[in-house]
């Protein structure tokens, strides 16, 4: 049987856009709308990307 994944390896899995909004929300504490203003992206697309990325770790770790 394999070794579980870490949530390291499960952020690394994902693209990069994705992996570079998650870490600046959580390992960060970033809010979306500080992260649209670094990125000059519009925040309710930082916003979908956290969600969406929150899931996909949570599929990728077995969680759901």
């Amino acid at each position: 049987m394999s070794e579980p994944l870490t949530v390291a390896q499960a952020l690394a899995s994902l693209p990069e856009e994705e992996r570079i909004i998650l870490t600046m929300h959580f390992m960060k504490s970033m809010s979306a709308n500080e992260i649209a203003a670094l990125l000059g992206v519009p925040e309710r697309s930082v916003s979908a990307l956290i969600v969406s990325g929150k899931g996909r770790i949570s599929l990728i770790l077995g969680l759901t």
